[in-house]
């Protein structure tokens, strides 16, 4: 290969691209291994929040496949529900919780108890040494029920934890909330990553006869989309990728 030409931008470029593609692929991995996990056909709570854009499957499995429903607590009408969800990738569920006012309305759609609703009260921020203690007069009492929704704080860190508490409000046995979809997620972020790379292919063209530089940063990036489509065929853990991302984290300084 003829490397008359080549700059060292190129080589900027390059390791930008490998960036940007760390948390494109930790996302791609989320939804395509959610998407796995939770296929359309199968009944699981739901939990929304209209004022912040929030309607998302609910597991009991980890916080890295969603919003996850603490197994110390309870289902709805049976005692205090305890959610969590990330605030930044992994899908970022919770990314807007700190928006929520009092008096929104959080919504818990639950097999085999029906719809119910709950009324944001409170809301605190503590170490993340904290340790919830659930009230356990509530058990079965339907009157004196709270839902926490806990994420992280600030946006990008893990020093401290968000938590928003509403009260139970009414019970709708017949009542349901659309069942959200998630299937075109990976491929979309793809497809984006795939044109944003295009875009700097394009932008940072070689002037005259030598391509050298444009077809480097062009192998690159449909390397990365090639392995973004690998990972959407064959998701592994998101978890692992997003691991992976804490030493680029500290180095700007969102630790």
């Amino acid at each position: 290969m003829d490397l008359k030409g080549f700059r060292i931008s190129t080589i900027i470029v390059v390791i930008a691209l490998l960036v940007i593609s760390l948390y494109a692929i930790t996302e791609v991995t989320y939804f395509s291994a959610k998407n796995n996990a939770e296929p359309d056909n199968v009944t699981v709570p739901i939990v929304s929040v209209p004022a912040i854009g929030v309607n998302e499957k609910i597991n009991n499995v980890s916080i890295s496949q969603g919003v996850y429903h603490d197994e110390e607590s309870y289902a709805p009408t049976k005692g205090d529900v305890v959610l969590f969800g990330h605030r930044t990738l992994q899908g970022s569920p919770f990314l807007r919780l700190n928006e929520l006012k009092k008096g929104d309305i959080v919504t818990l759609q639950w097999p085999g108890i029906g719809t119910v609703n709950y009324t944001i009260k409170s809301s605190e921020i503590v170490p993340a040494t904290y340790h919830l203690q659930l009230n356990e007069s509530h058990v079965n009492d339907v009157n004196h029920q709270d839902v926490y929704l806990i994420t992280c704080h600030p946006v990008g860190s893990s020093a401290e934890r968000l938590i928003y508490i509403g009260e139970l409000s009414s019970i709708n046995p017949e009542g349901s909330v659309e069942t959200p979809s998630t299937w075109y997620m990976p491929w979309l972020l793809t497809g984006i990553f795939f044109l944003f790379g295009l875009a700097i292919t394009y932008l940072f063209r070689d002037k005259g006869d030598t391509k050298i530089n444009q077809w480097i940063i062009l192998a690159t990036v449909i390397i990365l989309t090639l392995f973004m489509v690998y990972l959407i065929l064959f998701p592994g853990s998101s978890q692992f990728w997003a691991d992976n991302l804490g030493w680029l984290n500290s180095l700007i300084g969102a630790n």
